[in-house]
């Protein structure tokens, strides 16, 4: 069955949307997800590079998807990049399996490697997400899926997510598998950031880095 909503989208989008999906906005043929912000109220634009904070309190307090906004159950999907994975923190709650994927292989910033996301003209008050964030594509999304997640402060007085230990860990890239090869070049490319922010902590930090990283390493895809 073709929903309303899936006859607005744009050609080149997955169907079926996940049901939970369905009920989301349109604007010019790409689907809204809840988190998004909307600037001048649901009459103007939603702001795609902008997430709503009040969203984001409601997400983790409430237990609420990022994506679809509805309720989530046992299992927490979270959308990482390689360097998250290694820290297994982030700042953007948990999503429903099915909206994570959906988004993974339909966002243009992670289905396509050499996108870049746009920094201009963001509405007035748009401040940077918590922690420290490596403005690149990494070109390959870690879906981490776990039961758990714990909230700490970050250096700049807003708070991030830890992640809990993954019962899957599935690894994209371009809209399909990705391979153990691309997951440790985009790794290797962002890991001198993450070793210059250990090294703010001494050997402890350090330490704690090469950890993390060789708990990563198992969990790459095996080809």
């Amino acid at each position: 069955m073709t929903t309303k909503t899936e006859n607005s989208l744009r050609p080149e989008l997955t169907l079926p949307l996940p049901e939970r999906m369905r009920d989301l906005p349109v604007h010019r043929g790409y689907l809204v997800p809840w988190f998004v912000a909307w600037p001048d109220g649901p009459d103007g634009e939603p702001e795609f590079r902008a997430a709503d904070f009040k969203k984001w309190r409601e997400a983790v307090d409430k237990h609420r998807c990022w994506v679809c906004g509805q309720r989530l159950g046992a299992y927490l999907s979270f959308v990482l990049g390689p360097m998250c994975g290694i820290s297994r923190t982030t700042a953007e709650p948990a999503c429903h399996r099915e909206c994570a994927e959906w988004s993974i292989l339909n966002c243009p910033f992670l289905s396509r490697p050499k996108m870049v996301r746009r920094e201009n003209d963001l509405p007035e008050g748009t401040t940077d997400a918590p922690g420290e964030m490596l403005r690149r594509n990494p070109g390959v999304t870690l879906l981490w899926i776990t039961r758990s997640f714990t909230l700490f402060p970050d250096s700049k007085g807003g708070q991030l997510i830890e992640v809990g230990d993954p019962v899957e860990t599935v690894w994209y890239a371009e809209g399909r598998a990705a391979t153990r090869q691309e997951v440790v070049d985009s790794a290797a490319s962002g890991l001198p950031s993450l070793i210059l922010l250990a090294r703010e902590d001494g050997q402890e930090g350090e330490d704690d880095l090469a950890r993390k990283v060789e708990a990563f390493d198992k969990l790459l895809p095996e080809r």
